[in-house]
């Protein structure tokens, strides 16, 4: 009888079922010949790589070579991201050899075109019940990655002036003032294009754009402190802020937030590095004109009639015009251009409605980020537009550039205290991880939602990072 309690007793401990976390993936690809698992390789990581290079997540690069894998019959996939490299690994069982390949990601870029491209071929291959054959779409792929980009260089000049145009209008100032920071925005552009050709690093290309930006900020203080007034240049400080706001890396922000909740905290640590060391380059580049400035004597100051609070008409169409800017320096097709617009303007309308009742810092920037995810992924659910592109399209407009400007004059006036200069430190950070943190809890719940095709779904259960 105590035998019997005893089994009893284990019996209702001890589990019975399968486990709910599967520690490995069971090799079952061994029927497969080594040319068609080269080939899923390649394509896999010429998939991967391309998403990585424009900022994709880790988790949804690892779930989109999973669905490439499962369509062309290899479920023993096994893939790891660095956040600079790729590697992809097929064990095909105790009678053939295992294959790995790495690939380095050497570029960083956001053309949102080619990616795209690439979605829609991923979607024609894992979509129906008979792939494309595999040498098809490798050679598709390539075509996709090889392609010219969709306008002209300088077409994306004009793109980051339009940007930078639009968030001085949200703050509704003068004609003059809007022509000067579209020429600053332009100039800083090819500043940083020039000195990423010649290999510069970022963190000094940030720096070098950053003195351009403010540098032209202190000149018009000069002038107004000389008695040469411009028509209409009552706010010049608009002209840094506006440069901060098309200067940070917002991209890399939502990016390194998503795979920290996602679990690959390596690649999280990683673009959040990146992230500060941009940021950084920033910080000094303004640092340096401001302290210069003010030793000489150049009344420079903020501000105060540009507030925190930014009208609605003023903000929405300065937001659409953000929106038209950042599409076009992202390299989106033309007849996208409008959807990225309305998206900007739209998400704003929503932080300006929550803002008088979301008063904590960070709330209200949360809400609205929260709403970009769910319309990011509703357009790429629909209209296939990568979710990354609406996404950021419609928060681009709430980095807090106003915060960043004040925190860093701050730090550079004497006359500051410290206890001045940490609200705005606090405001900032608050606005950006709010950004970050919504983004992805909107982005997570849509997919939850609205769901996924079976072998997406299936991709996404087994793109967990593990714990």
């Amino acid at each position: 009888m105590r035998q019997s309690l005893i089994e009893l007793a284990g019996g209702a401990i001890r589990g019975a079922g399968t486990p709910t976390q599967i520690i490995s993936v069971v090799g079952g690809d061994d029927a497969l010949s080594q040319r068609h698992a080269r080939l899923v390789i390649d394509l896999c990581l010429r998939a991967g790589e391309s998403m990585l290079a424009t900022g994709a997540s880790a988790s949804d690069v690892v779930a989109t070579v999973l669905r490439i894998s499962d369509a062309y019959g290899i479920s023993a996939m096994h893939v790891d991201i660095t956040f600079t490299s790729i590697t992809v690994s097929i064990h095909r069982g105790m009678n053939e050899d295992p294959l790995s390949v790495m690939r380095i990601v050497r570029v960083r870029t956001t053309d949102y075109t080619r990616l795209q491209a690439v979605y829609l071929l991923i979607d024609e291959i894992a979509g129906q019940e008979e792939p494309l054959d595999v040498e098809t779409a490798r050679d598709r792929l390539t075509a996709i990655l090889a392609s010219p980009h969709p306008y002209r260089h300088w077409v994306v000049a004009a793109g980051q002036a339009v940007l930078a145009s639009g968030v001085v209008v949200m703050f509704d100032v003068s004609i003059v003032l809007v022509l000067a920071t579209a020429i600053t925005a332009a100039s800083s552009h090819l500043i940083v294009r020039r000195l990423s050709k010649w290999s510069v690093p970022g963190f000094f290309a940030q720096m070098a754009a950053a003195i351009a930006t403010t540098t032209i900020a202190v000149f018009i203080f000069w002038l107004r402190s000389v008695g040469i007034d411009l028509p209409g240049s009552n706010s010049p400080t608009v002209i840094v802020i506006a440069g901060i706001i098309t200067l940070l890396s917002g991209v890399g922000l939502t990016a390194s937030a998503r795979d920290a909740i996602d679990g690959y905290y390596v690649t999280a640590t990683a673009r959040g590095m990146e992230v500060l060391m941009l940021t950084l380059g920033l910080a000094v580049g303004i640092s340096l004109v401001l302290g210069f400035a003010l030793r000489i004597g150049i009344p420079v100051t903020i501000a105060t009639s540009l507030g925190d609070r930014i009208g609605l008409v003023s903000g929405t169409v300065g937001a659409m015009l953000i929106g038209v800017g950042f599409a076009l320096t992202s390299y989106v097709r033309l007849r996208l251009v409008l959807l990225m617009a309305v998206a900007a303007g739209g998400i704003f309308a929503v932080y300006s409605a929550v803002l008088p009742f979301a008063t904590q810092p960070g709330l209200a920037p949360g809400i609205a980020g929260t709403v970009a995810g769910v319309v990011g992924y509703l357009a790429y659910r629909w209209v296939k537009v990568p979710e990354g592109a609406v996404t950021m399209a419609g928060i681009i407009s709430l980095i807090p550039g106003l915060a960043v400007y004040r925190a860093l004059y701050g730090f550079m006036d004497a006359e500051f205290a410290a206890a001045d200069t940490l609200p705005p430190v606090v405001m900032a950070l608050a606005t950006g991880i709010g950004l970050a943190a919504g983004t992805t809890i909107g982005g997570f719940g849509a997919r939850r939602l609205f769901g996924f095709d079976r072998q997406a779904k299936l991709a996404s259960q087994r793109s967990r990072a593990p714990r």
